[in-house]
This record gives C-alpha cells, sequence and structure tokens, in this order.
C-alpha cells in the first residue's frame, strides 16, 4: 500500500466513525475538512471504499427512505449507497490511531493525523507532536546550513523565498512548542484526579489545548512547509 493510500484509508475509517456517509458526502468532507485532500475525485476514493469493503472493514448498505426508492423507480436512477463502518473496521481504525511512527511525522500524514487528534490517546498525541518538531527542527538546520552556504549565488528573490520556507517552519515549530507544552500541563493537572478523569484522558480529552492570542494556528497540511 502506498503512502497516499494508505493516509486515504485512514481518513476514510475516521470519518467513517463518526457516522455513516454517502459516497459523495464523504468525499466532500474529505475536501472540505481535511486540506491534503483538496484536489480530490471520486474516482480516487471509490477503489479506496471498495478495498476497505473488501477487507470487512465497512459495509455498503442500500439508502432505502420511502420517497428515495419512489423517486428512483420513476427516474431509473440507482439508489444511493452508505458506507458503514463495522466492528472489524472499527478496530482497524484504533490501531492505526495508536501508531506514532515516522510516518504520521511527515507533511501529508501529520495534517491528516492532527485532524483526529480528538480521537487520539494523549500519549499516542505527544509522540506524534514530538516526532513532528523533530522532523521540523532537521528541516531547518538543512535549510539554514543550505542558505548559508548559498547566499552568495541567490539573487534576492530566491533568497527572499528561501527565508520565507525558513519562517513557515520556525513558525510550525513554535506552534508545536506551544501544543506540546499544553498537552504536558493538562496531563500534569489531571494526574491526581479521580479514575473516572483519567479514563476520560485516555479517551482522547482535548483540554489541553492551548489558547491562542491573536493570530492563526499555522495548517498542518500547509504545502509551505515542505
Amino acid at each position: 500500500m502506498s503512502r497516499r493510500s494508505g493516509i486515504l484509508e485512514f481518513a476514510v475509517l475516521g470519518l467513517l466513525r463518526e457516522s455513516p456517509m454517502h459516497g459523495y458526502e464523504l468525499r466532500k468532507r474529505l475536501n472540505t475538512s481535511l486540506g491534503v485532500f483538496r484536489a480530490f475525485s471520486y474516482g480516487t476514493l471509490y477503489p479506496c471504499l471498495k478495498a476497505l469493503v473488501a477487507n470487512g472493514w465497512l459495509i455498503e448498505e442500500t439508502d432505502c427512505a420511502p420517497e428515495g426508492a419512489s423517486a428512483a423507480a420513476l427516474t431509473g436512477r440507482r439508489a444511493k449507497i452508505v458506507y458503514r463502518l463495522t466492528a472489524a473496521g472499527k478496530e482497524h481504525f484504533e490501531e492505526l490511531l495508536a501508531h506514532s511512527g515516522p510516518d504520521a511525522w511527515e507533511d501529508e500524514h501529520f495534517g491528516v493525523r492532527f485532524a483526529f487528534f480528538g480521537q487520539t490517546s494523549r500519549d499516542v498525541r505527544m509522540r506524534v507532536l514530538e516526532g513532528r518538531r523533530s522532523r521540523l527542527e532537521e528541516r531547518l538546520e538543512k535549510m539554514r546550513t543550505s542558505l548559508a552556504r548559498s547566499r552568495e549565488r541567490l539573487d534576492d528573490y530566491t533568497l527572499e523565498l528561501q527565508r520565507h520556507g525558513m519562517e513557515s517552519v520556525e513558525r510550525e515549530v513554535r506552534w508545536l512548542n506551544e501544543l506540546i507544552e499544553s498537552e504536558r500541563t493538562g496531563r500534569d493537572q489531571r494526574a491526581p484526579g479521580s479514575a473516572a478523569q483519567h479514563k476520560k484522558n485516555q479517551s482522547g480529552d482535548t483540554g489541553g489545548l492551548p489558547r491562542h492570542r491573536g493570530g492563526s494556528r499555522p495548517d498542518p497540511s500547509d504545502d509551505t512547509t515542505t
């Protein structure tokens, strides 16, 4: 499975965990909610859905609303197919959520993973955030080294473009630092709490998100960080 198809599978399962959807609804959510899928077609989504059905992670159900059935009979249109997550699909998605390895830190994957942080345990969120920060700090160091070596050979516009790229990475690193600190603070504040509160934390409580004072948070799927 390619990286692209792997993250698409993850996103589809995550969205269908929230509620069953038609293919059109699902494509719309992928386009509007997850930036990495902005230029996304149903022709790409359809094979993914079929593969998930074949694996037993989704089932196809016909939209059998009475008015829908009558309209379909009169117009000759096919009934809509609704995709629903199975118990096996939910279990598989839970396994994917628990993954926090290097793939989860990459530009394309991180944006989608972050979109589902509300369903992710705090420990996994921390590992993904710290891994992403480490990856960007490595990238930033390489960019600085490259710029120092080639500064004299660059024209003003190329130099400004290089600086812009560095500033974008630096901005995301600062944002990650805020998130990591907030996650740590939230965990420390909840540590002495009751067993019920501990269970809430482990279920993916997002109470540790920072309060931002002005400005906007960088989009994790922003191509300027590549």
